[in-house]
């Protein structure tokens, strides 16, 4: 290894693979460069940026645990030390996984989509309307109180925010009307 130091109190040591490590006059500061072009920055506040090349995706990783992954189509993942994860997509949905298995979906129309660990969905939409997905049924929720459900066997109920009540059967001759 070739060892460089410098007025200003820098020093860059040179290995002979290549890489090289820059150790900032404060000794606060180090940077090292691969050979492979990848690059990586221990920061004063202890933060570790690492650059890699071939993916041009940078890791941050934080001293409290946080890690942050930035992607060349501007994607960004954070994974929290309690097993949280937040990706934000490039139209800037937002999904967050938690640890437990519950998930959530922010789409930039407003929608929210929520998925506990069963697998039973919420869907609320920026119009008021909410679906609610179980293996049992699918429902619609309207804002003026309407409640469309259609059960697994094929069977739907329709309640109107009037008080009437229309049930079809799976093939969907009306079985109950009444007003």
């Amino acid at each position: 290894k070739v060892e460089e130091v410098f007025t200003d109190g820098r020093r860059i040591i040179t290995f002979r693979n290549g890489t090289k490590k820059e150790i900032s006059a404060d000794k606060r500061m180090t940077t090292i460069r691969f050979s492979n072009g990848d690059a990586k920055k221990i920061m004063p506040d202890q933060r570790v940026i690492y650059y890699y090349a071939d993916a041009q995706t940078t890791h941050t990783a934080y001293p409290d645990g946080l890690e942050v992954l930035q992607f060349p189509n501007n994607q960004i993942e954070k994974h929290y030390p309690d097993g949280t994860q937040e990706i934000v997509f490039p139209d800037h949905t937002v999904k967050r996984l938690y640890s437990d298995g519950f998930k959530e979906t922010f789409f930039p129309d407003g929608t929210v989509v929520k998925v506990e660990k069963n697998g039973d969905k919420i869907v609320e939409f920026s119009n008021g309307q909410k679906e609610i997905h179980t293996v049992q049924f699918k429902r619609r929720e309207y804002p003026d109180g309407t409640v469309k459900t259609v059960y697994c066997n094929g069977r739907q109920e329709t309640k109107y925010s009037t008080g009437r009540i229309r049930i079809k059967d799976k093939e969907g001759n009306i079985i109950l009307d009444k007003k």
